[in-house]
């Protein structure tokens, strides 16, 4: 087994990992993402909300993951716009990663709250509806905006080397386009986060990820592409 057949196995992982933790971790913060926040540590909820914490921490490796394995073989065609993806995917990352503190915060907050060590909770709605909003803005600018942006720049890199099926990358990029536009409806308050429709106008994106990382495993890059961009 070649090095380019191993790196293709280990992205398409990667893609499989980042698509399984980030549902877990969205339906793990169910309990501190709703109106009695504060309860969930008293009601049993903390461990679940922490795995989701650590599914989100394993998205933002996987996810840095696919853009330093992909970005040698992006950048052989054209470097600027291979640079980009990398830039956008590293700024998804991060995003996320300041998504998971605000739910650490209202963790914390709610620990206080079961062991009644607030000196005053007067406040504490008030404090625990930003970091929930906080949460839901940098969910939305990183697995939306983002995550539409870099998406469409590695599918449309992966279009022109040919390193997977064409039609494969062109429904990436159609996908890209959808995550995109369901973040700014998000955004100008047309529809709410979890609503289906924002479910119907992301989930292709998620489709089509999956079905990358199974031709990665399966079939790998094309041979004949990678060795005329070797050979450029």
């Amino acid at each position: 087994m070649t090095q380019d057949r191993r790196n293709g196995i280990l992205i398409g992982i990667f893609y499989i990992v980042a698509a399984v933790t980030s549902v877990i971790a969205v339906i793990s913060y169910e309990p501190v993402l709703s109106e009695q926040w504060y309860l969930s540590v008293a009601n049993g909820f903390k461990t679940q909300i922490l795995l989701g914490v650590f599914n989100d921490l394993m998205l933002v490796l996987t996810a840095v993951g696919t853009s330093v394995m992909l970005f040698p073989y992006l950048r052989r065609w054209n470097e600027p716009l291979a640079l980009g993806y990398l830039c956008f995917r590293f700024m998804e990352a991060v995003l996320i990663a300041v998504g998971v503190v605000s739910i650490l915060g209202l963790v914390q907050l709610s620990v206080h709250y079961e062991a009644n060590s607030l000196t005053s909770v007067e406040n504490l709605n008030e404090i625990g509806y930003m970091l929930q909003a906080f949460h839901r803005w940098t969910s939305m600018l990183g697995p939306n905006f983002m995550l539409g942006i870099n998406t469409a720049l590695y599918s449309y890199l992966l279009f022109r080397t040919g390193l997977v099926p064409r039609t494969l990358a062109l429904f990436g990029i159609t996908t890209a386009v959808l995550v995109f536009i369901a973040g700014l409806l998000e955004m100008f308050g047309m529809i709410e986060p979890l609503s289906a429709v924002k479910g119907m106008i992301a989930l292709p994106v998620g489709i089509y990820e999956l079905s990358l990382s199974v031709w990665l495993i399966v079939k790998g890059f094309d041979k004949r592409n990678l060795e005329k961009l070797e050979a450029n």
